[in-house]
């Protein structure tokens, strides 16, 4: 049955349709393959920007008439490092709290998103069927199905742990999926950094000091930031698989933390109460609001930009 307007946001029928001529271009220029590789699409928004829902709804939308595509999802969120690893990287820099827990550009497995993403350009290449979802993530590259990861943010009272079991994703693959809230971002020179981080202010950060009470020049400082902009070059390769891109922008951050705050208490309610506290949850969305503001570049050429609560429009550049 084809799938009606009242079931999908007007934002997801504009995704859909961009992503439907992007994969007849994509399709077009490799017709010569045997094997069609999927097409990869970036999604990038910020937290409380709704992407998590849009991209839910959208592979929901995808897989109906007229459009009868399969589609993979990957979060980057699930490729974060193992709760150790986590530790391990906060124990190696014990001054930069933006390396302390989950969340910041270096706090994710580089080497397994490459693998898991090699592996998913792969996946219709080949005829086996790999095992179950039991299988260590990324090991079934080529054969016709790839491991993916999850990651179980209530672990550790919030600071999570990477779940010991994985989401079987089976070729043929037609979309493939990358989303999450830095997806698309580059590392930028020491000027553009010291410009964004000595200019006249950001009134997103400034409001949501009034609001919160939380200064960010006084929880992190310049250096931090500069770290973090080094680390980012190791995920330029994750970007490189993108044929397409979608960027979501969000409300303002005084709302984004009103928002993570109910995700993070319904959570906890549905648990038992594992999860962050209000002061972390309130830590959280303000380091990630910092490096968005440092590191966002403007979405390429061709892509579709759009807001979670306004009407969408398509972005050319």
């Amino acid at each position: 049955m084809m799938a009606t307007a009242s079931l999908y946001p007007p934002a997801v029928h504009a995704m859909a349709n961009h992503i439907s001529n992007c994969l007849k271009s994509h399709r077009a220029r490799f017709s010569a393959r045997f094997h069609q590789l999927p097409l990869f699409v970036g999604v990038q928004g910020p937290q409380g920007s709704g992407k998590t829902f849009l991209t839910s709804r959208l592979r929901a939308l995808l897989a109906d008439p007229p459009y009868s595509l399969s589609v993979a999802v990957l979060s980057i969120d699930d490729l974060y490092l193992s709760h150790a690893g986590l530790t391990a990287l906060a124990e190696a820099h014990p001054r930069n709290r933006l390396l302390h827990g989950r969340g910041q550009p270096g706090t994710h497995d580089v080497v397994l998103g490459c693998t898991i993403l090699s592996a998913l350009k792969a996946i219709n290449d080949g005829s086996r069927t790999g095992d179950d979802q039991g299988t260590d993530a990324g090991t079934d590259a080529g054969v016709g199905q790839v491991a993916l990861p999850m990651f179980d943010k209530s672990l550790y009272d919030g600071a999570g742990d990477r779940a010991p079991s994985t989401r079987a994703v089976r070729a043929p693959i037609d979309v493939v999926v990358l989303e999450g809230w830095c997806v698309g971002f580059y590392p930028v020179t020491r000027a553009e950094v010291e410009a964004r981080w000595e200019g006249r202010g950001v009134p997103e950060l400034d409001s949501l000091t009034d609001e919160c009470g939380f200064d960010m020049r006084e929880y992190v400082g310049l250096e931090d930031v500069l770290e973090v902009n080094a680390l980012l070059r190791a995920y330029v390769e994750w970007w490189q698989a993108l044929d397409a891109f979608i960027q979501i922008q969000g409300p303002s951050l005084a709302v984004v933390y009103r928002w993570r705050l109910q995700q993070e208490q319904e959570m906890k309610v549905k648990n038992g109460g594992r999860g962050m506290t209000d002061a972390e949850v309130k830590t959280c969305v303000s380091t990630h609001s910092l490096v968005v503001f440092a590191f966002r570049q403007r979405a390429p050429t061709g892509s579709w930009i759009g807001t979670f609560l306004d009407m969408p429009s398509l972005g050319m550049g």
